[in-house]
């Protein structure tokens, strides 16, 4: 079977791009399997990405050096994926476990192209879940007195576990942005879409205390904005007047555990791009 690649770029739009790369891949003897592409009125920039096969794997530092070459020539951002590859996580949690769990389960059963590395968490709630799947548990405690030391903790565990992708999986503790700045693009968070209209404990119970009638769940990259990062994926859910708090948080809960799988899937298989403060997102 053909190896097969994954190839990511930006940069200012202009014209012959699409044929400057695409003879680029035909020249290499390379394939390509599927092809998007976005460009921004707005920010004047071009996303591209490009799904592709190639004879062997020996052929990639070729199709690179010349990928460097056009880099220059159009002032690109570019990136290139094996897509062979399964992206290493490690999870953050804190006491709430449905997005642990539903992460977890779909690595296991492949339909996510992840391996859970490790889970972390400041609680020990969730070791024996973690046991479960055969996933190593780290107990962080943190406090105020403790903060940096535990954020070194986690940095070194990503560094020594090989780490692609850090998931805050309703992990409620504020990265230092020392910590967000180490993790920049390869962090994303979950949390409920009420923000900032309902902050602290029990914002499903604040929610219904208001009667809203929709709820939903972002998830979006770290960055020291807190909750203010690019966001990648959304959805809501409508709710009605017979819900009690308790209908609320399931619902709420089903609804942040498949947004943050969809950002976790468009994240690994590379179909994100950053465009400033917003996402372009490959479908």
């Amino acid at each position: 079977m053909r190896p097969d690649y994954i190839l990511t770029l930006s940069c200012p739009d202009r014209t012959g791009i699409v044929y400057r790369v695409s003879g680029l891949l035909f020249e290499a003897g390379c394939n390509i399997l599927d092809a998007q592409q976005f460009g921004d009125e707005e920010s004047g920039r071009f996303f591209l990405r490009v799904h592709f096969d190639m004879a062997s794997a020996g052929e990639e530092p070729a199709v690179r050096e010349c990928l460097q070459r056009l880099g220059e020539d159009y002032a690109m951002d570019w990136q290139l994926h094996d897509a062979r590859h399964r992206a290493r996580l490690l999870v953050l949690v804190s006491k709430q476990g449905h997005c642990l769990n539903d992460l977890l389960f779909r690595a296991h059963s492949r339909q996510l192209q992840v391996e859970v590395a490790a889970v972390a968490s400041n609680h020990s709630d969730f070791a024996a879940l973690a046991g479960s799947y055969g996933i190593p548990f780290h107990h962080l405690p943190v406090s105020a007195d403790n903060r940096a030391q535990q954020e070194r903790q986690i940095l070194d565990l990503v560094e020594r576990e090989n780490i692609d992708l850090v998931v805050l999986a309703r992990y409620m503790q504020i990265l230092s942005p020392q910590l967000c700045a180490a993790l920049a693009g390869r962090a994303i968070n979950i949390h409920h879409s009420f923000l900032p209209s309902f902050k602290g404990a029990q914002p499903y119970h604040q929610a219904h205390a208001r009667g809203v009638k929709i709820i939903g769940a972002t998830a979006h990259y770290v960055t020291c904005d807190l909750d203010e990062g690019p966001i990648i994926e959304q959805d809501v859910a409508r709710v009605d007047h017979a819900m009690t708090p308790r209908d609320l948080v399931r619902l709420g809960s089903d609804t942040e555990s498949l947004v943050l799988a969809r950002a976790v899937r468009r994240h690994v298989e590379h179909r994100i791009l950053l465009n400033a403060h917003r996402t372009v997102v490959f479908r």
